[in-house]
């Protein structure tokens, strides 16, 4: 049980730097639709699920399309030089 624990640790560790920068443009189009609206609790909770759901996606993408390979080119460009 111990590997699957740090599996979702750091699963959950990686995404949170893509998740805290995309999730805020989610979070304000979500409530400026929900305040002007005046969107019933039930109807709101309902969009607010399926937006959590969305911006996990959305940050999963980000770091495995962008995040990642962008850290992996830089860490190949400026950490291996004149180390030997």
């Amino acid at each position: 049980m111990t590997g699957f624990s740090v599996r979702i640790a750091r699963f959950f560790g990686d995404l949170s730097f893509p998740l805290y920068i995309t999730h805020y443009p989610l979070i304000y189009v979500y409530t400026a639709w929900v305040v002007d609206n005046r969107i019933p609790p039930a109807r709101g909770a309902i969009w607010g699920l399926a937006l959590v759901r969305a911006a996990v996606a959305i940050a999963y993408a980000s770091l495995k399309l962008y995040d990642e390979p962008v850290r992996r080119w830089l860490a190949s460009r400026f950490l291996t030089r004149g180390v030997r």
